[in-house]
């Protein structure tokens, strides 16, 4: 029987979960056995996977699991060397030149894991089978909007956290922007016409700020973009691979510009591809802007699990558009999973 594990998010500010109860149960009616861990700061309770049947195993006790069971989770797992030797479904941000990637591929291939990558589960024209991009962006952009504020008042950003739902989330931050009593920012956002950038545009508008919204189209040119540097506010919305451009040059830092805050949203700061190159290393929950220039002043917010700002919108979202493929787990043999294999083949065959 097909074994699928939903393991406890054991990074700090994660309580997003890509199953539900009500997708725990159409899993096992279709025969698929379910464990659930206990987890101290899941937003989704316990009690709704208890009634809809499934097993219940110890907070991160997944190493333990039996062998052909189905490691599910959303970040990354401790760094802490041990080989992997279950099948493990998560973001593994391991293909794409990540330098620590390169590790967590190390330990998949000193216990015989497998990693099926939820950034690689694609449909057969090439399209993520199920993105928590929207939430990413939306919530993205209300962080730079918080450290374009704080730049207001003289300071940088504090510390952010899970809010109870997007409308607190808004009322948080029209209260902050309307004790300014100055107009609010300008904005750019590239990638406007994907889930991320389509959520950062959506929370930049609701707060009546005037966005300007660029895709593949605007950017083909390659470079350089001069009009980035004329607004207040930039969001990169576009993950980076291969052949994408430079959006904000190491040049651009001592540049006579507008821009004063950067949303990078995509966050791959250490890829070979970084589109942002005038920061090096992803911000966090306590430290949410890295201030890397003083004259004129310029901030980037760099968080890496944004959509944990509101766990319980993000996780029902995502879980529901991934069921259709959890629903296959039943079936390794082929579309969704064996794509999947085939990248994390690729990219750890050489190691």
């Amino acid at each position: 029987m097909t074994h699928l594990w939903v393991r406890a998010e054991q990074r700090p500010n994660e309580e997003r979960v890509g199953l539900t109860p009500k997708g725990a149960k159409a899993l096992l009616d279709k025969g698929i056995r379910v464990t659930v861990e206990e987890s101290s700061v899941r937003a989704i309770p316990l009690e709704g996977y208890v009634d809809a049947g499934c097993d219940i195993a110890a907070e991160n006790s997944w190493p333990d699991a039996p062998h052909d069971a189905i490691i599910f989770g959303l970040k990354e797992l401790p760094e802490d060397g041990a080989p992997l030797p279950h099948r493990h479904i998560m973001f593994g941000h391991a293909f794409k030149g990540q330098h620590s990637g390169v590790a967590l591929l190390k330990r998949f291939k000193a216990g015989g894991g497998t990693l099926y990558d939820l950034e690689y589960l694609v449909n057969e024209t090439g399209r993520r089978v199920a993105a928590f991009g929207y939430w990413a962006g939306y919530a993205g952009a209300a962080v730079t909007l918080k450290s374009w504020a704080a730049q207001q008042r003289g300071e940088i950003c504090g510390p952010v956290g899970v809010y109870a739902g997007k409308d607190a989330l808004l009322a948080d931050l029209n209260a902050e922007l309307d004790a300014l009593a100055i107009d609010r920012p300008s904005a750019i956002v590239i990638g406007a016409l994907g889930r991320v950038g389509t959520g950062a545009a959506d929370l930049l508008e609701a707060m009546n700020c005037a966005v300007t919204k660029w895709d593949m189209a605007e950017t083909a040119t390659g470079g350089p973009f001069p009009q980035i540097l004329a607004h207040d506010l930039f969001l990169n919305c576009i993950f980076a691979r291969p052949g994408t451009p430079v959006f904000v040059p190491k040049d651009a830092l001592a540049a006579d510009r507008a821009l004063t805050a950067i949303g990078d949203v995509a966050c791959d700061p250490d890829s070979d591809y970084n589109p942002v190159p005038v920061y090096d290393r992803a911000t966090t929950w306590d430290a949410p802007a890295l201030r890397v220039a003083d004259a004129p002043v310029l901030d980037v917010m760099a968080i890496d699990n944004l959509p944990s700002m509101l766990p319980a919108e993000s996780s029902e979202d995502y879980a529901a558009q991934l069921l259709e493929t959890l629903l296959t787990l039943d079936d390794l043999s082929g579309g969704v999973w064996t794509r999947a294999e085939a990248d994390f083949n690729t990219h750890s065959k050489d190691l």
